[in-house]
Formats: structure tokens, C-alpha cells, sequence
């Protein structure tokens, strides 16, 4: 079985959104260079020759990256490419970020994930978890099972393909309860206005998205903001250390996100009968575990248990961390997990191993790219010194002048931006801004930092917020109106959940004084 596909999103939004879009690319098309050009002529005494060309090169690319008139890996491609030819710097400095070992850690972690795809590993697990006698036939514990199950594989795998994959077994238990309630009123349930059936499909996509910042792995913008930080303040977050914060604030988001959601669209029916009986049906189709499921496990499991040892070192005490730390970074431990999938077989005479190379080319290499532009054009923010100067200028304007006064602003200012952008594009976007301007504030610009890497993923208003947001709407049973309703006020609850978390987590983690 293939990666779960996403739905374009052409084919998801209404006539009137799909006229929208159309003239949002067409507008930044033109508005991006447009812009550059402003910025290359204004007057700024304050910016040395390659910042004041950085300045507008940045303005271009932040516009097409809003506006996506191409798509956004070319625009960060782009941006390199013009930082290159238009003096900014050379380009072995330029293309640097390219290959840093983060990169590597999107490869392997993206090559585990297609691999539990293509042998349904994915689909094993959630029908598991429905299955459990605990989870039973009420509808409430149906949700928090189903939320459960979608944030714990975003944790692994990206809040995209987790969508995707849960969206077809929502789909089963919501028509399952269609039918349990025309026969139980002798007329015809429509399921496509359920409000169970809204609340589940929100689930699906609001939870991707929130398990997706439990692990350094979970999200693009995870591995964007450690990067960044470790660049521009030399602070490594270990693999372990975010998750001893990020994890709990993951699990009261979830529950917070219950709630709403239970409250927002109550089910029809306290209990489901019959939904026991259609999971332990699909539950059986996937039959006995496969040799490629085994060794889809077992090079996840090696992975995981390489990337939560430093942490178990740390709590020992042990002097081997850094030894440990310098012969398998996360990059690395990555690579070893995706290697031993091409080296365990699951035909030996017929010479089939876990994974094939031609499956393996079906990740985002799109992503890798985005990545590698936006931590080129951080980093050389910071070495021209635009960022600095931007951090001032913030400064002035808005009066910030403490580390949580600016960390709220960096979550929300997240929030908004990734509400037009993909996430991606918005931690490259703020998280550099948001560094520069607690240094120029003179205070600690760590949790700013993390706060707009979180804030990043929080985007749940519109269905162009976030693939997940687009899957679900494209059901058919998530009106405009009450996503946007779920939306702002999981934006709003969830910014400030992030903040009082991390104002409490962060120092337990050793991330804040």
C-alpha cells in the first residue's frame, strides 16, 4: 500500500475560495519583485550593502511565500540563488544550510514514515487503539481516542499523511452512525451534517497538528526552530530535552482541545453501537503482521531508542553524553533507522528487502529544500546583522521589553502568520525576527524563540492554514463557518496554553532561567 495521498486543494475549496486563491497568486506574483524593488531603492543608512540587498531579497521571498504563486521550496530556492548572484554572500556560504545534518534528519525520519505507510503500520496501530475495550461505543471516548491515535502519529510522521490516513476510518465510523440512527428513528440519516461527524473530521486535522510538536521530528517548524536556535545562539536542544517539555504541553493542549471540540459539536448519540463492530471488521482486513511490518517496528524502534539515549545519559550523569552526542547525532541516528530498511529483507530469496528506492523518492524533497533556503536566509540575517537591526526597529515600535511579554507576542505573531502561510514558511519567517528582537530588548531569547517554532503550528481557522485543514473541509462535512468558529478559539485557547506551558515547562527543562 502507497502513502496515504493527499486531496489538492482545488478540489476541496468552493468556487468563490478557488477565485480567491487564484488572485492571491496571481497579486504576489507580480506584488513579490515588486516589493524587493521598494526596499533595494529606499534609503537605509543603517544597513551595510549586503544587508540592505538581504532586506530585499527577504521582502520578495516573504511575499511569495504568503501569496505561493510558485510553489514554496522554489521560492526558498530562489531566494539562495538571488542571495548568490546578487552579492549578498558566496555560495558555498549561501548553499551551506543545504546539507546541515538537520537536514539528514528529515530524510531519515521521512523515509521511516513512508515506509510504515507502505506497510500499513499506520493503519495497524489506529484500529488497535479503537479496538480497546476502554474506548467501548461511547462517542465521547471514540473522539478522545481517535484525537489520541492522530497526535500520536504526528509525533512520527507529518501532520499531513496522519490526516490522510485516519480521514477514511472517521469516514467508516460517521456512516456507521448514520445508519445506527435511521434505524433506531425509521428515516434516513444524512451523515454529511452529523455534528459528531464536524467534530470528528476537526479532530482529525486540529490533532495531527498539536501531536506534531511533541517531538523534534513531529513538524517542519520543530527542526527549523532548534536549527535557527542552535545557529544564532549556540543552545542544542536535545531530542530528549524538547520532548520533556513538549510532550506535556501537547497533552493539555489535547485535552483542551476535547473539550472544545465536545462542547463545540456534541454528539448526536452517547453510545455507538455497531462502531466496535466495524473496527475489529477493517482491523481484520490488515491480517497477520508482515515481515516488512516487522522490520518497519524494529527500525523505528532502533531509531527512537537512538534519539532518547543522550537524554537517558543526562539523567545519569554520565560522562559518555557528549562522546555519545559527537558519534550519533539525531541525523545520523535518522540515516541508521532508514538504512537497516534497505538491508532487512522481507523475501531474502527473492532478493525483496523493506523498502525499494523508487518507494523511498516519494518523500517531500520539497520540504528539505524549503528547510535548507529558510535557514540560509536565517542564518544570513544574522551574519549581515539585518536582524539585529530588525530586532531594534520591533523594538522601538512595540514597547516589548520583557522575555514573556515578547515570548506572547512571538506566539501570536506565529499564529497569525501561519493562519496565510504554511507553517513552514512562518517559523522561517518569525522565528529570526523574534530572536533579534529579545536581543535588542536585552533579555533571554530563548523562549521567544520556541514560542514562535510552537506558535508556528497553530494555524486552524482556514482550510489553506494547513494541508490537514484542506483534507477535512474537502469531506464535505466541515461548513466554513464552524471551522472558522473551532478555529479562533483553538488559536486563542491554544496560544495562551502554549504560553502558560512553557513559562512553567521551560525551566523545569533547563531551556530558561
Amino acid at each position: 500500500m502507497t502513502a496515504p495521498s493527499t486531496p489538492e486543494l482545488s478540489e476541496t475549496l468552493s468556487k468563490g475560495e478557488q477565485t480567491f486563491e487564484k488572485w492571491r497568486h496571481t497579486l504576489g506574483l507580480f506584488l513579490g519583485p515588486l516589493l524587493g524593488l521598494v526596499v533595494y531603492f529606499a534609503d537605509t543608512p543603517q544597513l551595510s550593502a549586503q544587508a540592505h540587498m538581504l532586506a530585499a531579497i527577504l521582502s520578495w521571498t516573504v511575499v511569495w511565500w504568503v501569496c505561493e504563486p510558485i510553489p514554496l521550496c522554489m521560492t526558498a530556492l530562489a531566494s539562495s540563488v538571488l542571495c548568490v548572484v546578487l552579492g549578498v554572500a558566496g555560495a558555498k556560504q549561501v548553499f551551506a544550510p543545504y546539507s546541515d545534518p538537520i537536514i539528514y534528519l528529515f530524510l531519515g525520519n521521512f523515509i521511516l514514515a513512508e515506509a510504515m505507510a507502505l506497510h500499513r503500520l499506520d493503519q495497524r496501530f489506529a484500529y488497535a487503539i479503537m479496538s480497546l475495550k476502554a474506548v467501548g461505543n461511547s462517542t465521547g471516548r471514540i473522539l478522545a481516542a481517535f484525537g489520541f491515535i492522530c497526535a500520536f502519529l504526528s509525533m512520527w510522521i507529518s501532520n499531513t499523511a496522519a490526516t490522510a490516513m485516519m480521514f477514511p476510518i472517521a469516514l467508516g465510523i460517521i456512516r456507521a452512525m448514520a445508519e445506527i440512527m435511521a434505524k433506531q428513528r425509521g428515516l434516513p440519516v444524512d451523515p454529511m451534517k452529523l455534528r459528531f461527524g464536524t467534530g470528528l473530521m476537526l479532530m482529525a486535522a486540529y490533532a495531527a497538528s498539536t501531536g506534531g510538536i511533541a517531538t523534534p521530528v513531529g513538524t517542519p517548524p520543530n527542526l527549523i526552530g532548534i536549527a535557527l536556535i542552535e545557529k544564532s545562539l549556540g543552545i542544542k536542544i536535545a531530542f530528549f530535552q524538547w520532548m520533556s517539555f513538549a510532550l506535556p504541553l501537547c497533552a493539555i493542549l489535547m485535552l483542551v482541545l476535547f473539550v472544545l471540540l465536545y462542547l463545540l459539536h456534541k454528539p448526536e448519540l452517547a453510545r455507538l453501537h455497531g462502531s466496535s463492530e466495524f473496527v475489529a471488521q477493517e482491523r481484520a482486513k490488515l491480517g497477520t503482521w508482515t515481515a516488512g511490518e516487522k522490520n518497519a517496528v524494529f527500525a523505528f524502534l532502533v531509531t527512537v531508542t537512538l534519539w532518547i539515549i543522550p537524554g537517558i545519559l543526562a539523567l545519569l550523569h554520565s560522562p559518555a553524553q557528549q562522546s555519545y552526542a559527537k558519534l550519533m547525532p539525531e541525523g545520523v541516528a535518522a540515516l541508521v533507522g532508514a538504512l537497516l530498511l534497505f538491508v532487512l529483507p522481507t523475501d531474502w530469496r527473492a532478493r525483496e528487502f523493506t523498502i525499494t528506492w523508487q518507494q523511498a523518492t516519494r518523500i517531500d524533497w520539497g520540504t528539505l529544500l524549503l528547510f535548507g533556503g529558510g535557514m540560509a536566509l536565517g542564518t544570513l540575517m544574522f551574519e549581515t546583522k539585518l536582524a539585529d537591526t530588525i530586532g531594534h526597529g520591533l523594538l522601538a515600535v512595540s514597547g516589548a521589553s520583557s522575555t514573556w511579554g515578547i515570548t506572547l507576542a512571538a506566539i501570536f505573531s506565529a499564529i497569525l502568520v501561519s493562519e496565510t502561510s504554511s507553517n513552514t514558511a512562518s517559523a522561517n519567517m518569525v522565528v529570526p525576527v523574534m530572536i533579534a528582537l529579545a536581543q535588542a530588548a536585552g533579555v533571554d531569547p530563548l523562549p521567544p524563540a520556541i514560542g514562535a517554532t510552537l506558535g508556528a503550528s497553530w494555524g486552524f481557522m482556514l482550510p489553506v492554514s494547513t494541508p490537514p485543514n484542506a483534507i477535512v473541509y474537502g469531506s464535505g462535512m466541515v461548513p466554513i463557518t464552524k471551522m472558522i468558529r473551532a478555529g479562533i478559539w483553538f488559536d486563542l485557547l491554544g496560544g495562551l496554553v502554549i504560553w502558560g506551558g512553557l513559562y512553567v515547562l521551560l525551566p523545569l527543562a533547563g531551556l530558561s532561567k
